[in-house]
């Protein structure tokens, strides 16, 4: 099953780009996520994340069913673009990608994602019950960081230079 999600945000790609990118900082940045901690680097520049984040249940008390999962992730600061392919978990052989792309206005950002479980329905469920929920939250949190950003002078670390997440333009092999 293939599906994307996708936000405009008033502010522009690379600074979208540069907070996305460190992934070990979305426990920090993300309030629905409880860990995003690399667990391996390997010489390719690559990063193996284990993530956890709340899917909402009932999101007027807080609460949330938390879901985990482990991939290798990497980062193209040439094409704005940030792989994922899960490689642990209920989605393992899960494929994302983010496409930061220029807009009218600032940015647009896509999350695509191919998941091809042995039983297609699972991919259906997942999608609809898991995966748009969490992304959904995902792109809003960063659509607000990035444009409360882009009104300040401030600038997250990473901008115009390397973050400590992956950041090779070349995909891992």
């Amino acid at each position: 099953m293939r599906s994307t999600i996708a936000i405009d945000v008033a502010a522009p790609p690379s600074l979208v780009f540069a907070l996305a990118r460190d992934v070990e900082r979305w426990e920090r940045l993300l309030p629905h996520y409880a860990r995003s901690r690399a667990i391996t680097r390997p010489a390719d520049g690559s990063l193996f994340v284990d993530f956890v984040a709340r899917r909402p249940l009932i999101d007027v008390l807080g609460l949330g069913l938390p879901v985990t999962w482990r991939a290798r992730t990497w980062a193209d600061p040439a094409t704005l673009r940030l792989r994922f392919i899960h490689v642990a978990g209920a989605t393992k052989g899960m494929d994302v990608t983010w496409r930061i792309e220029h807009a009218a206005g600032g940015a647009r950002v896509s999350i695509d994602h191919d998941f091809r479980p042995r039983l297609p329905i699972f991919a259906a469920f997942v999608d609809r019950w898991f995966t748009r929920p969490i992304a959904g939250r995902t792109l809003g949190t960063f659509k607000a960081l990035a444009e409360a950003l882009a009104g300040s002078s401030v600038e997250p670390d990473g901008v115009g230079g390397q973050s400590g997440s992956a950041a090779r333009a070349d995909p891992p092999t």
